[in-house]
């Protein structure tokens, strides 16, 4: 028994060596993922900024904020800025911090009341969604417009891009980017795939 359970560590052991040389890429993987949907988002909002700082000061139609011109530059500003630097993978665990922050509040000011799902999921339903109640009285809503969309529409040339589903707009999207940002913020850029690496290299700070 010793020797089969050296023979595995011994095989567990190289391929663990095996992907050391690789272990770059998971991280590159997220950065890629992350940073255009940041430089996007804040791109968009540094275009129309006067309508952000509007919505994010009603607090009728929008989310009531205080200070929302200055918290739609500081979105705007960190979201796109942020995204950049996850591009590059310059200066990632410190771009991480503040994207982080700017995707609970999103979570907690806009989206908390919705729900975990973005979509009125009904089969994958996940274990801590709070708002079944919304999936439910979603799934009726869909089925009426479903049906008066038939009778009345060209149902054919209308789902030919897609079918037609109700935007539930929960946090699934703002936790699953805090959670990936997370993980960047304890790996970094990676090794050999990001500024950060190439420059801790140069000066001494690591080695391989």
């Amino acid at each position: 028994m010793d020797g089969a359970h050296s023979g595995i560590n011994g095989i567990y052991s190289a391929f663990l060596r095996g992907l050391r040389p690789l272990d770059g890429l998971g991280p590159l993987a997220l950065r890629l993922f992350l940073g255009p949907i940041f430089i996007l988002a804040g791109w968009n909002k540094l275009t129309g900024i006067e309508n952000v700082a509007a919505w994010f000061g009603n607090p009728d139609w929008g989310l009531g904020l205080p200070a929302p011109l200055l918290l739609a530059w500081l979105a705007a500003l960190t979201e796109f800025l942020g995204g950049i630097a996850l591009v590059l993978g310059l200066g990632v665990r410190l771009a991480a911090i503040p994207l982080m922050f700017t995707m609970l509040v999103a979570a907690v000011a806009a989206h908390w009341q919705y729900g975990w799902h973005a979509l009125p999921e009904q089969t994958l339903t996940m274990p801590w969604e709070w708002r079944t109640d919304l999936i439910e009285q979603a799934a009726v809503r869909k089925e009426k417009a479903v049906e008066l969309l038939k009778a009345h529409g060209n149902y054919g040339w209308l789902t030919e891009a897609g079918n037609f589903t109700v935007l539930k707009n929960g946090i699934e999207f703002a936790a699953t980017y805090f959670v990936m940002l997370l993980a960047l913020l304890f790996t970094g850029g990676g090794r050999f795939v990001s500024l950060d690496y190439w420059i801790a290299r140069q000066r001494g700070l690591l080695q391989d």
